[in-house]
């Protein structure tokens, strides 16, 4: 199913052995959303925005459904869940197989529903990604297969960062990653910025000069 994924591409100025940006978008979204940051990224990446598998009425897209009972009480398809997980998954080696890029430097980049993804893509399949950069999103523990021996995270990065006043995704989910991945001994970086459900300019520049680093 992961070759049925579509996506869009910015070339790398590298003929070979490109690191490698995935663009996951959060619910509703589509791959365009976060792609418009691309032209803000190292040149040498080879960037690739991926629409999520689940087409919402009237538009947009979705990596699972999220329900609401009479109560107004969300709740999340877990099941949908893991099944995009394992698509991700597969879509990094289908990626890392079509084109010249660098398969042990992989960087997952995800917003809201996509970084809770990245999060679980990166914690069940460390193997197959190198940095995370989770923007305004939370790990649900349920929707990750975690390895017993934390040897296998030594070497995963993550850049997590969140709005203060966040109305959808509350600040204090995405405070718990820290201690999550502090048991991991995963290394890591958390900030927070006043903003909504979204991304501010200095968090942008932050997450920028971040990644360069790690590229």
């Amino acid at each position: 199913m992961s070759d049925s994924l579509h996506y869009i591409t910015r070339p790398s100025t590298l003929t070979e052995n490109a690191p490698l940006l995935i663009m996951c978008h959060g619910y509703g979204s589509d791959e365009n959303d976060l792609f418009s940051f691309a032209s803000e990224l190292p040149e040498e990446l080879f960037i690739v925005s991926v629409r999520a598998p689940y087409s919402l009425q009237p538009y947009g897209n979705a990596w699972y459904a999220i329900n609401f009972d009479a109560n107004q009480n969300k709740w999340s398809d877990d099941e949908q869940a893991k099944s995009s997980r394992d698509i991700i998954s597969n879509f990094i080696d289908d990626i890392s197989t079509k084109y010249h890029v660098n398969s042990d430097n992989v960087t997952l980049l995800g917003f809201s529903q996509g970084t809770i993804l990245s999060y679980a893509v990166a914690l069940t399949y460390p193997e197959k990604v190198k940095q995370v950069i989770a923007l305004s999103g939370y790990i649900n523990t349920d929707i990750i297969e975690a390895h017993s021996n934390t040897e296998d995270y030594s070497h995963l990065d993550f850049y997590c960062s969140h709005g203060s006043v966040d109305q959808v995704i509350p600040v204090d989910w995405a405070r718990k990653a820290s201690p999550f991945l502090n048991e991991l001994n995963i290394k890591h970086k958390y900030a927070e910025f006043p903003v909504g459900h979204g991304v501010a300019p200095q968090n942008f520049y932050e997450l920028k000069d971040w990644l360069i680093k790690r590229i």
